[in-house]
């Protein structure tokens, strides 16, 4: 009882608290060949050199080339770092400081998924924070340093790392995935190309996408949300459940893509304030220890976790199946919201994704509860508290045989 009294104490502090931080949102570039305009910005800016934060396969399809070509049409030089891993390390982090600074950049732009804008944000976060190691920077205002200027161009439809004042980075040494949570993390540009996402793989589109709807899910249905931010969530989830097949079985639709980058962006804007919740909280430790990618492990996670919300999340989940068009026909927020997993579980299979994990071993389960229950408690305002026994349980149910 005190435990739980303690955490809706912290958030509901927390809540009000924030309201004293600047929330602008960073500025927009948007439509399809839009990332040919932002060499033009980063020149109004008066930099001479950037930092490129990207991965191997994103400059190996070529996609940077068109970046690359304004930016030097522009005089503009640049030094590229494209060894960010898919989650992205303290390793990776501390090389692209070292070229940040031997090339002697005065701003980045983060190129990709997650994964490079998280790299590129903690690594501004180390150049102006030289003294403070990475681990010092986890939880809440770690940073508390204005950044060099940062441009985020995302590649995928999902993370909305765009927008937000969050990065998670995963320790090598000891596999622990843990989040940095800090206002100066937030881009000051973001640029939505949707053609910069047609080539994405199904599965990828359909993990990314789902990561975007668990970000809308898990911000609404927690307890410190504004209107903006339920505002922004409902958009988000109207939007994925409406897009999402659409670009999974036909990538070139650029309307559809371009629905989803904004679905993206406007459940980052929701999250980065309302926060997400224990799906985000056990990803994270799955994702440290096993590497499985974000996007699947939230896509995976969310049906159980709002199974386990039970009757605490149902009125909220019956606003979102509203919005998303869903259970037109049933009534009372049980049913709705009971009929909005269900659809949200058979939008997995019809899209390949998984029931469970079958990574998971048994003897892992208490130091995923924790690390997850580290992350989560006290900070993210759930709608039902978890604590470690629950949350073992819960892990457990989400394991599966190997095939």
């Amino acid at each position: 009882m005190f435990y739980a009294l303690y955490c809706r104490a912290y958030q509901l502090f927390l809540k009000f608290a924030v309201l004293f931080l600047n929330w602008s949102p960073p500025e927009l570039l948007q439509g399809p060949g839009s990332v040919k305009e932002l060499p033009k910005l980063i020149k109004s800016h008066g930099l001479k050199k950037i930092l490129v934060v990207t991965d191997q396969n994103l400059r190996k399809l070529g996609l940077l080339d068109a970046l690359l070509t304004e930016l030097d049409a522009l005089g503009i030089a640049v030094a590229v770092y494209a060894d960010t891993c898919a989650n992205p390390t303290i390793e990776n982090v501390e090389q692209a400081r070292a070229l940040y600074l031997s090339e002697r950049c005065e701003g980045i732009i983060a190129f990709g998924g997650g994964s490079p804008m998280d790299c590129a944000k903690v690594t501004g976060a180390r150049v102006v924070r030289p003294g403070k190691p990475v681990q010092k920077m986890r939880g809440l205002f770690g940073v508390l340093r204005k950044l060099p200027p940062l441009y985020a161009i995302p590649t995928t439809a999902g993370t909305g790392s765009e927008v937000t004042i969050a990065a998670v980075i995963t320790d090598g040494e000891t596999h622990e995935k843990f989040p940095i949570n800090d206002p100066s993390l937030r881009p000051r540009c973001a640029v939505l190309d949707p053609e910069l996402t047609v080539g994405l793989p199904p599965h990828i589109t359909s993990t990314t996408g789902m990561d975007a709807l668990t970000h809308a899910v898990e911000a609404f249905i927690g307890r410190s949300n504004t209107r903006r931010t339920e505002a922004w969530a409902l958009s988000a989830t109207e939007a994925v459940f409406a897009h999402i097949e659409t670009v999974y079985a036909d990538g070139k639709n650029l309307p559809a893509r371009e629905a989803m980058l904004r679905a993206a962006f406007d459940a980052g804007l929701a999250f980065t304030r309302a926060y997400v919740g224990y799906v985000h909280a056990i990803a994270h430790a799955l994702g440290g220890l096993y590497n499985v990618p974000h996007g699947l492990a939230n896509a995976v996670i969310l049906p159980h976790m709002l199974d386990y919300f039970g009757e605490s999340a149902h009125k909220r989940l019956a606003l979102l199946a509203d919005a998303a068009g869903i259970a037109r026909e049933e009534r009372g927020d049980a049913e709705k919201a009971n009929a909005f997993i269900a659809e949200m579980r058979a939008m997995n299979a019809r899209m390949g994704i998984p029931a469970g994990f079958d990574c998971i071993r048994e003897e892992d389960i208490p130091t995923i509860a924790a690390r997850a229950l580290r992350e989560a408690n006290p900070l993210y305002p759930v709608p039902k508290l978890m604590r470690a026994k629950d949350c073992e349980a819960f892990i457990a149910g989400l394991r599966t045989e190997k095939e």
